[in-house]
């Protein structure tokens, strides 16, 4: 007799977190406070900095410098604030 076992494979569900922006001063003070705020609260996941303006047409935004996180816009065209970006993340997750 043979007995078949079977294995429940679980898929990681990678979260993606995107700073959109050519590089500017602000596009990287945003990743700078999108970084402090993921160490608030405790997320270590890595964050894209996207800078092809092509990329970041496809990704529906307009105004740099922008944040997304899950596929979610969170903000355009401003450098949000560490507490800013703390209270939007706890809004969506």
């Amino acid at each position: 007799m043979i007995k078949l076992f079977s294995k429940k494979i679980e898929q990681e569900v990678k979260s993606d977190i995107k700073v959109l922006g050519t590089g500017c001063a602000k596009c990287n003070a945003l990743e700078a406070n999108t970084v402090e705020a993921l160490k608030r609260l405790d997320i270590t996941e890595p964050i894209e900095h996207v800078k092809d303006v092509v990329e970041i047409a496809k990704l529906g935004v307009m105004s740099t410098p922008a944040l997304l996180v899950d596929g979610k816009i969170l903000f355009t065209g401003k450098v949000a604030t560490v507490e800013e970006i703390v209270a939007a993340i706890k809004g969506i997750r």
